[in-house]
């Protein structure tokens, strides 16, 4: 396994075509913007190292025997998804961030079951394509930027229907070496601190669009592929040198909208092409593996923002009043619920055909439908707990001017014995949690990370199995005897 400092500069050798604010960035690692959602991708490669981490964060590859990242590993039982949403929220504590890696381990355990079934009907050779590239995802301990989200232009009208083509990503060209894929991927985390691209089919695909049935994996800096940098709010105070600012100055995550311009993929890197029958199959696994990780690493930064308002009500001397307790408890007992379902949906696991193991996928949506609407209360009333002068706090620059800052110190502290400065500094904290950039990977994110909310309440109708709910119903009422 690589070392934080190791995959830093594997990211740095990296030759990806990046840009931002219309200029092309000449290197995502060393980028002020984009330093920080680097620095939490590394977080998980820093934990791994450490021993008492490392039940955790690592794991045994099935494959060759050899201890590897749990991010590149493929679960092999219900205790693998327990330890995978427990990581998940240690990193979440760790960095108050999205650390980006979930989407590609999610990608990797629902192609690993897919392709079997897949080449169990057709005859395909996927599930082998896909296992001897997972062995070189694990012997490099890679980074996965897993791509799934189209930009569907028109919503009214599926992947044919499109006056544009490439409004779902989709094969151009077939060759005997390979294929070539022209389109696009939106929203894509981490994708400028990524080795690998996991492209996936985002919904369903019916007969007649067989080019848009499609998975493959290729380097981040393939020919053909470049990143638009998404903007988030507060971004350039990561230029201006203020680390109080910024709240969380160390830790942050990135969004891109990926282009694929006639992208060259060859036939060992191909996992789906064309059976539209398993595009299903593969949405709906990988969205399930995807909603669960909503109940780790979503909880993780909960527990931060927590902390974070209970200190706030410590230094703004409100700490004993009943109302400031309630709300603190109603905010951990939303955001262990959140845990909760990760946890149940996880315990609630079961093996496929492929050996890999699948959450129960009605808890999952339940579990991501939970963090649509809890993340946005806890946030609501972490800053009700803050109080006004998080929006409202002069700049760090202003603390340090020789005449204003000793009026700040005078007027903005809080309790005697913390310095304004503390008090401002996690004021900030929660200012970045519940508006700032790291609220892309919180608060938006839970609404629309991992599908929108009515993507879970139709796979809540579809797995509920009303019609078994009936006949329960109809056998206590002693119906039909």
């Amino acid at each position: 396994m690589m070392t934080g400092d190791q995959y830093l500069q594997s990211v740095r050798e990296k030759k990806m075509e990046i840009y931002m604010f219309g200029e092309k960035i000449p290197n995502s690692a060393d980028n002020p913007i984009l330093r920080p959602s680097l620095n939490a991708v590394k977080a998980t490669y820093d934990l791994a190292q450490m021993p008492e981490h490392e039940d955790l964060m690592t794991a045994t590859s099935h494959l060759t025997g050899k201890k590897i990242s749990r991010f590149c590993h493929i679960h092999h039982s219900c205790e693998d998804l327990v330890k995978k949403v427990k990581m998940l929220r240690l990193l979440g504590q760790k960095t108050a961030s999205c650390f980006q890696r979930c989407v590609g381990m999610d990608a990797i355990n629902a192609l690993y079951s897919s392709t079997f079934e897949c080449d169990a009907k057709h005859g395909t050779s996927y599930h082998k394509n896909f296992t001897d590239y997972l062995k070189q995802v694990q012997e490099n301990d890679w980074t996965l930027d897993g791509a799934m989200t189209d930009p569907k232009g028109d919503r009214g009208q599926g992947p044919s229907g499109q006056s544009d083509p490439d409004m779902y990503l989709r094969v151009v060209k077939r060759t005997p070496e390979g294929i070539v894929v022209r389109g696009a991927k939106a929203h894509q985390t981490g994708m400028t601190n990524s080795h690998e691209v996991l492209v996936m089919p985002t919904i369903a695909m019916k007969p007649g669009e067989e080019d848009y049935a499609v998975s493959f994996a290729v380097p981040t800096d393939s020919k053909g592929i470049f990143m638009i940098v998404g903007r988030q709010s507060c971004d350039t105070r990561k230029l201006e040198g203020s680390a109080l600012d910024l709240g969380n100055c160390q830790y942050g995550g990135t969004e891109a909208l990926v282009i694929f311009e006639d992208v060259f993929v060859p036939n060992e890197r191909i996992f789906l092409n064309g059976e539209t029958d398993f595009s299903s199959m593969l949405v709906e696994r990988f969205a399930g593996f995807h909603r669960q990780s909503y109940g780790g690493c979503k909880v993780g930064v909960g527990d931060v923002l927590i902390g974070a308002a209970a200190l706030a009500a410590d230094y703004n001397g409100a700490h004993k009043a009943s109302h400031v307790k309630d709300k603190l408890i109603e905010m951990t007992h939303l955001n262990e619920t959140l845990y909760s379902s990760g946890i149940a949906c996880s315990a609630e696991g079961a093996p496929t055909s492929s050996g890999g193991y699948l959450i129960d996928l009605l808890l999952a949506n339940v579990c991501k439908q939970n963090v649509t609407r809890f993340p946005y209360e806890i946030t609501r009333l972490a800053e009700d707990i803050a109080g006004g002068l998080m929006v409202t706090a002069p700049s760090e620059k202003d603390l340090r001017h020789e005449k204003l800052g000793p009026y700040i110190e005078k007027y903005l502290k809080g309790v005697d014995g913390v310095p304004a400065e503390d008090r401002l500094k996690i004021l900030r904290l929660i200012e970045n949690l519940t508006l700032g950039a790291a609220a892309v990977g919180y608060r938006t994110e839970s609404m629309h990370g991992a599908g929108s909310p009515q993507a879970q309440r139709i796979m809540i109708a579809r797995q509920g199995n009303i019609e078994h709910k009936k006949a329960l119903a109809k056998a206590i009422a002693r119906i039909g005897q």
